[in-house]
């Protein structure tokens, strides 16, 4: 017999307890559950909204509201609430755990999220929002797809990790390391990012900062007071003028929330989704055979006398757009991102404003971490040359020019994308070699007509070879004149028409050509392909 409605089906007895639900329909569910979305959208509440906004900052949500396409985020895990028995917990509401995570699309492009939010608990990381964030970053890898965290937040949640159980954190940064250099990684510090959450920075790819409101440390000023007794406010320690100009953690400063999140969308959209793909390539009415004839002024022949190597840029680039990375900092060599025919490259470029060009360890270290993302990515690499070589001295080599050398050479050397060089007036020592030399597997290398190339400078060479002969010259106007004859001599065997005679440079080029050549070589490395010795990962010098 079949059970009636209402009655126990183990049971026919008429004596059976029958069941009346007395609760609301599931209409009535439905908008409890929309009030409580609701509530937990509205964050920290009204109070703590405005003290956001009073700090010149946008809530989490706002930023959101500006980072994706318009009513393409999903958000995941909206009603998580912390789940902490400790007495300090009890009664605190925090929405969303202070992590919003979702995905949604940039350009139409998936992106995943981790955005910590300032009004719930200063935006430390719980256990639960740290929960929904290993989601976030094991959905960022299974789809291949860019995450950006927006940093926001005081660090690790104390009241929560206080205790022994903190022995099972710390996987967020393992995570991070796997995901490196298979999905883009962007993270932006919009606030504070202490302890905890300044090492996402540490490991992200691209790491802009708003001036005035965020910084990075850490410790905050508190704890540097009790563990070493300084007293230093968090922008003296860790703002963005300090991280983008001196430590070089990060890699632009911005005004404003709004400019921080274009600039996010920006350099996304140099990239691929992932490793497996090829970044996109943008529609562009520059015409990709435009003479630069402005490059004739920009760059003059004297090779000891300075121009700002962003002009040129700024005249062979697609419409002159280049995004910087890290331009306040190793300020004598410029990274970025620029468009060629419409295709993305990395451009590496010494710049004689300052130290002549010459490399130095910062330098250095700023080259190999842009040729290895944009390697890893597969972004395709220009390099324009006026390159002294390396900084010498005693006070260099305490600070390790070889092993920093030895950094950007490796990274070069390793690099597999398309890769063009432009010598533009000098490549000097192992300077020529870094900015990708001959033997690193340009697809395209050529040289301006005054370019040099050689193991060093025509006055170095003439004071080390002919030291004995200009000292015997006589008085000092007759040793000058001397020198002066001795280092045009070494100019003349110099000069890149004698490297370009013997075919190590595949042209020599009017500047003014300078964007076309540089389109027709990506062009002719686009399918471009390199066999390595199979090893599990090289021994990186640091």
């Amino acid at each position: 017999m079949a059970p009636s409605r209402g009655r126990d089906p183990e049971s026919d007895s008429p004596a059976s307890h029958v069941y009346t639900y007395e609760g609301p329909d599931l209409r009535g569910h439905a908008e409890a559950l929309a009030a409580r979305k609701a509530q937990f959208l509205q964050m920290g509440g009204p109070d703590r909204i405005a003290k956001q906004h009073a700090q010149g900052k946008l809530t989490v949500r706002e930023r959101l509201a500006v980072l994706f396409d318009d009513a393409s985020f999903t958000e995941l895990s909206l009603l998580a609430h912390h789940q902490s028995s400790v007495p300090a917990m009890q009664g605190k509401v925090t929405p969303a755990d202070g992590c919003v995570t979702g995905v949604g699309r940039i350009d139409g492009r998936r992106v995943a999220l981790i955005a910590y939010d300032f009004t719930v608990m200063a935006g430390s990381i719980g256990m639960v929002g740290e929960l929904k964030a290993t989601r976030i970053r094991e959905l960022a890898l299974r789809e291949r797809i860019p995450i950006v965290w927006l940093i926001d937040s005081a660090g690790a949640r104390i009241q929560e990790a206080a205790g022994s159980m903190f022995a099972r954190t710390g996987d967020l940064f393992r995570e991070q390391v796997h995901m490196s250099g298979v999905v883009p990684q962007v993270a932006a510090v919009m606030g504070p990012g202490a302890a905890g959450t300044a090492y996402i920075p540490g490991l992200a790819d691209f790491v802009p900062m708003v001036k005035g409101t965020s910084h990075l440390a850490l410790g905050g000023p508190p704890l540097v007071k009790a563990a070493v007794g300084e007293d230093v406010t968090a922008e003296e320690m860790g703002g963005s003028q300090v991280h983008t100009s001196i430590s070089g953690v990060a890699d632009l400063e911005v005004e404003s929330d709004e400019e921080c999140i274009r600039i996010i969308r920006r350099y996304l959209s140099y990239f691929p989704s992932s490793n497996l793909d090829r970044p996109p390539i943008a529609g562009s009415d520059d015409p990709p055979d435009r003479r630069c004839d402005d490059l004739y002024d920009v760059v003059p022949a004297n090779p000891r006398q300075a121009y700002d190597v962003r002009a040129v840029i700024a005249s062979i680039a697609d419409h002159g757009e280049f995004l910087p990375m890290k331009p306040d900092w190793a300020r004598n060599l410029v990274t970025g991102f620029a468009r060629f025919g419409g295709r993305p490259a990395g451009i590496v470029a010494n710049q004689p404003l300052m130290l002549g060009g010459a490399l130095d360890v910062n330098a250095a270290d700023k080259a190999a971490r842009f040729v290895w993302l944009c390697d890893a990515f597969n972004i395709p690499l220009v390099f324009l040359m006026d390159c002294p070589g390396f900084m010498v001295g005693s006070a260099v080599e305490k600070q390790g020019i070889i092993r920093h050398g030895a950094k950007m050479l490796f990274a070069v050397a390793e690099a597999t994308v398309p890769k063009v060089t432009v010598v533009l007036r000098k490549g000097y020592g192992a300077g020529y070699y870094v900015m990708n030399g001959r033997a690193y597997e340009p697809d395209l290398i050529v040289g301006w007509p005054t370019a040099e190339i050689s193991v060093m400078g025509p006055e170095g060479a003439v004071n080390i070879i002919f030291r004995g002969q200009i000292e015997a010259a006589g008085d000092e106007a007759a040793r000058a004149a001397l020198r002066n004859q001795l280092v045009a001599g070494v100019r003349e065997q110099i000069g890149a028409h004698i490297a370009a005679g013997w075919s190590f440079l595949d042209d020599l080029i009017d500047p003014a050509d300078t964007r076309s050549v540089i389109v027709r070589g990506l062009e002719i490395g686009e399918t471009k392909r390199v066999e390595r010795p199979w090893r599990k990962h090289g021994v990186l010098p640091v």
